[in-house]
């Protein structure tokens, strides 16, 4: 049975191999603009092929397992990568990376546990790993740029800053202004995707459902849903990541780590 399941998985990649043809246009086209990037476009597309496909493998034997524990290693390994490559974004930011992972960690734990107590979507693999995975993947970027504009701000602005820190303001009084900035450039995409969903184009999750065969309206109430909790999480895990990251930008003096706004 397993074997058959892998054949009928390799005939199911013979549209999206074909689908390659775009790619190669793509490639053509830098190679005539001289942009650099065919060799960057096809490790991309291999990689991406390589990644999905093993995942593919993964999530069927996941799906097939009673067992929560496998749900949990699934979600915390997706929370561990998306710490890791938030951290990267926001590189200058001390243990950036166990910052994000938290701050992704706390955002997206809380919004899936109401999901579940509200009924929204039942603890089972098959509901509970693609919409942690949705959930991770916005938390991700929203947090590496709340914590790489927060730091670049607080180094632009420093000697406002320290004056207000000279005047007796706390470190959260302090930056009150470049955290609000950091937020809310960090969270306007997601906000601008909410108004403009279905206007300018149909999400993955909703296309998915309408290509599956499933009615409009359905897919319709499914992709609501969807973008409740990625403005749900994607605000807490953003916000939490700001609380995390002052420990580091300020002494326990309430003076700034000018070691932390000295790296280029």
């Amino acid at each position: 049975m397993e074997w058959e399941w892998a054949l009928e998985f390799l005939k199911g990649m013979i549209k999206p191999a074909a689908a390659l043809a775009v790619v190669a246009l793509a490639v053509v086209m830098s190679y005539f603009q001289k942009l650099g990037l065919e060799g960057e476009m096809v490790y991309s597309i291999l990689r991406a092929f390589i990644q999905l496909s093993i995942i593919g493998f993964v999530l069927e034997f996941i799906f097939n397992q009673k067992n929560v524990l496998w749900i949990i290693l699934a979600y915390l390994f997706m929370v561990t990568i998306a710490g890791y490559t938030a951290g990267q974004r926001a590189k200058h930011v001390p243990r950036g990376k166990y910052v994000a992972g938290l701050s992704i960690l706390a955002g997206t734990a809380v919004t899936m546990f109401l999901l579940v107590v509200l009924r929204v979507f039942p603890f089972t693999p098959r509901y509970i790993i693609p919409v942690a995975g949705m959930m991770v993947g916005n938390a991700m970027t929203v947090t590496g740029v709340t914590m790489k504009k927060l730091r670049d701000d607080i180094k632009m602005q420093i000697n406002l800053v320290e004056t207000a820190l000279a005047l007796g303001a706390t470190p959260r009084q302090a930056t009150l202004q470049q955290v609000k900035r950091a937020l809310v450039i960090a969270l306007s995409p997601v906000l601008d995707n909410a108004k403009t969903v279905g206007l300018i184009s149909l999400p993955g999750a909703m296309t998915g459902m309408i290509m599956g065969g499933a009615s409009p309206l359905e897919a319709i109430q499914l992709q609501i849903v969807v973008m409740n909790m990625l403005v749900g999480a994607s605000t807490v895990s953003s916000i939490i990541s700001t609380y995390l990251c002052w420990p580091y930008f300020f002494t326990k003096a309430y003076q700034l780590e000018t070691k932390v706004f000295t790296l280029d």
